[in-house]
């Protein structure tokens, strides 16, 4: 199986199972810089370094990285960004309802550009105290709540105390908006190919290594021309990555600003009590609201 046939098993026939679970979501509320200027305690700036400009033929993404979550994963993309290798890649597969794939590096720039193949990082152990979630419940009982804006699954922090290490297994569910990475059956075979999630994608969690999420363009990722077949491929005239850039590497006066809405106010506790209450997926929960300027 080569990578432009990742996702073939796995992820058609799990989609298929679970596509029925969709839930139709409430227009999200837009905020402007001025929300951020007039309560600037109720939004946490994005870092340059983990922010990512992606130019499509359909229009702009930007997508902030999580490097907790899989640090070689977020290291290696950022690498593909740096040296200009994703710039002219198609997205080659793209599936409705569930994912866009691309950044096929070697049918772009051939074989010898790929930085090689890397370990799985679908989960990460987390220190409650230094990668703190804003939970759908008790904190000790919770598997699922928000960190710096995104989703995180994970086990319930009693279990930390029963750990050798203190810590719990944690990952970025692969909500819509999601940024994971693209590989073959075999678990450690990641390396630049990657899909964002447009819609549904929960049950490639644990299987696929997240690493990111976009903070803008959702609307662009679900109007990624879709390929004619239930697997998603072959596209004719697919639609172009144009060009990736890191937000660090551009000049300052051009560099957009980014700020995420903090999950620990008193309107998010009384969102995610509500969830926790009304047993709503995480998933379900509208994503955290970002402003891009």
């Amino acid at each position: 199986m080569t990578l432009r046939t990742l996702l073939s098993g796995i992820a058609v026939l799990g989609f298929v199972a679970c596509a029925g679970a969709q839930t139709e979501q409430p227009a999200p509320v837009a905020y402007t810089m001025a929300d951020v200027d007039a309560a600037p305690e109720a939004w946490r700036a994005v870092d340059p370094e983990n922010m990512v400009i992606m130019e499509t033929s359909k229009g702009q993404i930007v997508i902030e990285l999580l490097p907790v979550v899989a640090p070689v994963h977020v290291d290696q993309f950022k690498a593909y960004v740096r040296a200009g290798l994703y710039s002219q890649t198609e997205f080659h597969r793209v599936i409705k309802g569930f994912m866009a794939q691309g950044g096929d590096v070697a049918a772009a720039y051939g074989a010898d550009k790929m930085l090689g193949q890397m370990e799985a990082e679908f989960v990460f152990r987390r220190d409650p105290a230094i990668t703190p979630m804003d939970t759908i419940g008790p904190a000790d009982s919770a598997d699922g709540g928000f960190h710096l804006g995104f989703p995180m699954a994970t086990q319930p922090g009693f279990l930390a105390e029963m750990s050798k290490d203190g810590l719990v297994e944690s990952w970025i569910p692969h909500c819509p908006g999601i940024l994971s990475t693209a590989r073959t059956d075999d678990v450690n075979s990641a390396d630049a190919q990657f899909f964002l999630i447009s819609d549904e994608g929960q049950h490639l969690d644990y299987k696929y290594t997240a690493k990111g999420r976009a903070l803008k363009g959702l609307d662009v990722i679900q109007s990624i021309k879709l390929g004619p077949t239930p697997e998603g491929f072959p596209i004719a005239n697919p639609d172009v990555v144009m060009s990736v850039k890191m937000a660090a590497d551009m000049p300052e006066a051009e560099r957009p600003k980014a700020f995420v809405q903090r999950t620990d106010s008193e309107a998010w506790q009384t969102i995610l009590a509500n969830a926790d209450g009304r047993r709503v997926a995480l998933c379900d929960i509208p994503p955290v609201p970002a402003v891009v300027e």
